[in-house]
């Protein structure tokens, strides 16, 4: 390991430079002072002498040429180790994640760098966060099976730092509601289903409390915009619970989107409908007795097998609640208004028949493994920009998006450095790619990976080697020994 840091730290002291000026951005650099600065790679922490540049107009922060060249992510992480530590931070907590590289030796960053990773990350992407998302969607295609596409939204109740009912009650047209330190986070899925209701592919997103959830709602038009663009004839079905806001937001998106070869469908989740069911049948019959429990098991078959199942579970119920009263009449109708609201939603033997999706499963499994996994443990509070980072590196993960969008967040972080005087570079560099502009003399240096190790070791080999009476080490055995 100590052998493989070397060769790292090595190759990352090849990204700096020693020209007097430099320009970054249109603005100009002169040369400071050279100072050691320790960097996390993927193989472990290494220290490089590197030279910093101050600006030539007017005071201001140093820069550091290697940093911006490699791509340096908080003025610590190789990019490789910032991806390891990304990913991890998007599934545990920043103890847990120090404890995981621990176990595993190579890097070990602390709790409180892991800590501040996603935070530095999170505004990179979300500058540049509607290009790139129509980048990843561009390089995606859609399933030849795919016959339906189904638009799933939904909340998960999160603690957030500061929360209060009171601040809730000043929205227009909002009551407080909900436990106190709470808010809604959104999430929407967007899910393509094949002839025989088998689920081909899902794109998941999670967006921290926002009024009308306006960003949720330009993702999901726009990602069901670009698989109708690829394939318009889909069949559009819109599935959630009850709650008339994920409606509302769910026919804002139609209104958006082209005019449909189908009409789109709309469908109250199974689970929440036959969830109401059973408390109507308690409140009729006793809560879990044996009465209630024969009434609902009948009530459901008819839901979901007789076209005129949701006709006959209102009269039920409409029955029982004129036998009730006080208490037990206020649940019953409840229940009756749920049924009669959301009966043109609950044709369930067609949507059996035509094999369409009747269960938000897909959606209350991301609310679950987007939010509560992991921002609803315990002794947590979350402010709007911590958990966003969270909740975008799980959404792209969860959607099979990761790899293509660490590609394009971490090129965010390596900067164009130009030479303005006659300069003399400190090293060489490989000669494959040249995204930097550098004086014609110098072998250009491409995109920094740490953590590749036999690439790491040939490097050295061939630059220590061809210096030998011998020519190049013929081994690593040789290597070493040298």
């Amino acid at each position: 390991m100590a052998l493989e840091s070397e060769l790292v730290g090595e190759e990352l002291s090849r990204y700096d430079v020693t020209v007097q000026e430099i320009e970054v951005a249109g603005k100009a650099y002169r040369r400071g002072v050279r100072l050691p600065e320790n960097y996390l790679t993927a193989a472990g922490c290494v220290t490089v002498e590197r030279y910093l540049y101050e600006p030539v107009a007017a005071k201001g922060k140093s820069i550091s040429p290697l940093e911006l060249r490699s791509g340096i992510v908080a003025g610590y992480f190789t990019p490789r180790a910032a991806r390891q530590g990304a990913y991890a931070m998007a599934h545990l907590t920043p103890g847990e994640s120090e404890a995981l590289f621990s176990e595993l030796g190579n890097m070990q960053p602390s709790r409180s760098s892991l800590d501040r990773l996603p935070k530095v990350l999170l505004p990179h992407w979300e500058e540049q966060r509607v290009t790139w998302e129509a980048q990843l969607r561009a390089t995606e295609t859609v399933p030849a099976a795919a016959q339906v596409l189904a638009l799933s939204v939904d909340g998960v109740m999160a603690p957030i730092r500061g929360a209060d009912k009171r601040e809730q009650a000043t929205l227009p047209g909002k009551h407080a509601s909900g436990p106190t330190g709470y808010k809604e986070v959104g999430c929407g899925t967007v899910t393509l289903y094949g002839q025989a209701a088998e689920r081909l592919q899902t794109v998941r997103y999670a967006r921290m409390p926002e009024h009308k959830k306006a960003t949720l709602q330009q993702q999901l038009t726009t990602e069901v915009a670009t698989v109708l663009a690829l394939k318009p004839e889909l069949q559009r079905v819109y599935l959630a619970d009850g709650a008339k806001d994920n409606w509302r937001l769910m026919r804002e998106i139609e209104d958006q989107l082209p005019a449909p070869a189908q009409a789109p469908i709309e469908i109250v989740d199974d689970y929440h409908a036959c969830e109401h069911l059973k408390n109507g049948c308690d409140a009729a019959w006793g809560e879990s007795t044996q009465q209630s429990m024969v009434y609902f098991a009948r009530l459901r078959t008819w839901l979901k097998e007789r076209t005129d199942g949701v006709e006959r579970i209102i009269r039920t119920l409409r029955f029982q609640c004129s036998l009730a009263s006080g208490r037990k009449c206020k649940r019953l109708e409840a229940e009756l208004t749920y049924f009669r609201n959301q009966q043109a939603r609950m044709h369930y033997p067609d949507y059996i028949r035509r094999n369409l999706p009747i269960a938000s499963g897909v959606m209350e499994a991301s609310c679950k493994t987007l939010v509560t996994q992991r921002l609803k443990r315990s002794g947590m509070a979350w402010t709007n920009a911590g958990g966003q980072a969270i909740l975008t590196l799980r959404s792209l993960i969860q959607s099979n998006r990761w790899p293509a969008a660490w590609g394009l967040l971490s090129a965010d972080f390596r900067k164009t450095v130009t030479v303005l005087n006659q300069p003399t570079v400190t090293t060489s560099a490989p000669s494959q790619i040249q995204p930097h502009t550098l004086p014609a003399a110098t072998r250009p240096v491409g995109p920094f990976q740490d953590g590749t190790f036999a690439a790491n070791v040939n490097n050295y080999i061939v630059r220590k080697g061809s210096a030998q009476p011998g020519g190049a080490f013929a081994s690593i055995a040789q290597l070493q020994a040298a």
